[in-house]
């Protein structure tokens, strides 16, 4: 359960949050249907394979949205949370889309609680993650291992606008509704972090190009 092994763009520069796109043809698409009806069921084995299919989307995610140390306990956190309310799951929209909303939720309140926590121990707002990110190695995610490095170095309410936007597809308005702030709070959330990401990235890549 523990092992370690995101859509519409505001301009091209947006891009950057995603893995650039390959040369080879994309897989096909596997039909989890039957694998969630036997799941929603009780099937121990098929909630496995839930699992094991859906990690690397749910880890892509936290990662997008933390910065630290634990991304594999909230991955875990939020893929029990998928287990635990996967009755709930009425076959509305795409499956994938289900998991990303429970996976932002049970992140998003993770992230609240240690604040929280933070502020009752030291009455500080200073980040409380480690700067020790688990970055990839492979060609294949340069763009997003870059992305990240960046997303690490904005504030954490530009950051999870960002994300849920660019990442995830949410208009304003939803982002406004999901963490109860006003829409135009939003939107300059967006408009800020968008500014601070770009400048942030050019200076990421001038260091590599050095």
């Amino acid at each position: 359960m523990r092992s370690t092994t995101p859509p519409n763009a505001a301009s091209s520069k947006v891009i950057e949050l995603r893995p650039r796109q390959s040369s080879e043809p994309a897989p096909a698409p596997i039909d989890l249907t039957p694998t969630i009806h036997a799941a929603q069921r009780g099937d121990a084995d098929a909630m496995q394979t839930l699992v094991a299919a859906m990690l690397p989307r749910v880890r892509n995610l936290v990662r997008y949205l933390v910065r630290g140390d634990d991304i594999d306990d909230l991955s875990q956190d939020a893929l029990l949370k998928v287990l635990e309310r996967l009755g709930s799951y009425r076959a509305e929209g795409r499956f994938e889309s289900w998991v990303d909303g429970v996976t932002l939720r049970v992140t998003l309140r993770a992230l609240s609680k240690r604040r929280a926590e933070a502020r009752r121990k030291d009455h500080t707002e200073a980040d409380e993650l480690a700067q020790s990110p688990h970055l990839p190695t492979s060609a294949r995610y340069v763009s997003r291992r870059r992305a990240v490095q960046a997303l690490d170095q904005l504030p954490d309410a530009q950051r999870h606008a960002l994300v849920m936007h660019h990442v995830l597809g949410m208009t304003a308005n939803e982002i406004s509704a999901e963490i109860s702030v006003p829409m135009e709070t939003v939107r300059s959330r967006l408009r800020l972090g968008m500014g601070q990401l770009r400048a942030v990235m050019g200076v990421l890549r001038q260091e590599e190009d050095t």
